[in-house]
């Protein structure tokens, strides 16, 4: 799996480890931080071994720990897998997006993963189910939800509807994104006229009802 980009760049030469400014990293991203992210300021395998047995790390899988003293969060499986996978590299999507977004109260049976054909071959993770999609993601698709990049609403809407999530679940998900302004009635029967006839027809069913 990628290691996490970091958009700060670190110094080049060795240095000692630097606790805060990893810390501060790791803030952005739920107190979690990649082996990457921890070399870049002065933490070799070694010493990340060493915290880990002291109770100061958090080893979460390969290549990912976490700061024991982060307060937790309720996605904390979500932003794991989306590390874990690379954040230059996945978004999260369909029905774990929704729920994201609070469109809908579906319950995903794993964490639902975007990420380009081109790495269809990522290894498997535990309860990560990997979606690799054909249609390039634009920027109107991309959405920034508690540090995490998420699909936007009407693609999650759709992707979800694809991946054959219940019809009332769309439904609901459809009338709270047109309700909360994170999507409309016109950008919906666009792009519902792109997708297959299944889909399509759920979408402009969903939107009959919004109407009323």
């Amino acid at each position: 799996m990628g290691d996490i980009m970091n958009t700060t760049r670190a110094p080049k030469s060795k240095q000692a480890p630097d606790r805060i400014r990893l810390f501060e990293i790791s803030s952005e991203q739920g107190g979690y931080f990649t082996t990457g992210q921890a070399r870049a300021w002065g933490f070799s395998r070694s010493l990340l071994s060493h915290h880990v047995k002291t109770g100061r790390f958090i080893r979460v899988r390969r290549g990912l720990y976490r700061f024991r003293e982060y307060p937790s969060s309720s996605r904390e499986d979500v932003l794991a897998a989306w590390l874990a996978v690379g954040r230059g590299v996945a978004v999260v999507s369909h029905e774990s997006a929704l729920d994201i977004l609070g469109l809908s109260d579906v319950i995903p049976d794993a964490v639902h993963l975007s990420v380009p054909r081109s790495k269809r071959n990522l290894p498997s993770l535990s309860g990560v189910k990997i979606h690799t999609t054909t249609r390039p993601l634009r920027a109107e698709d991309r959405v920034v939800r508690n540090g995490m990049a998420v699909t936007s609403a009407t693609r999650s809407i759709f992707d979800s509807a694809e991946a054959g999530t219940s019809p009332e679940q769309i439904e609901m998900a459809v009338s709270q994104a047109v309700e909360r302004g994170l999507a409309t009635a016109r950008q919906l029967q666009r792009e519902a006229s792109e997708r297959g006839r299944r889909v399509a027809t759920l979408i402009v069913s969903a939107l009959q009802k919004v109407k009323r």
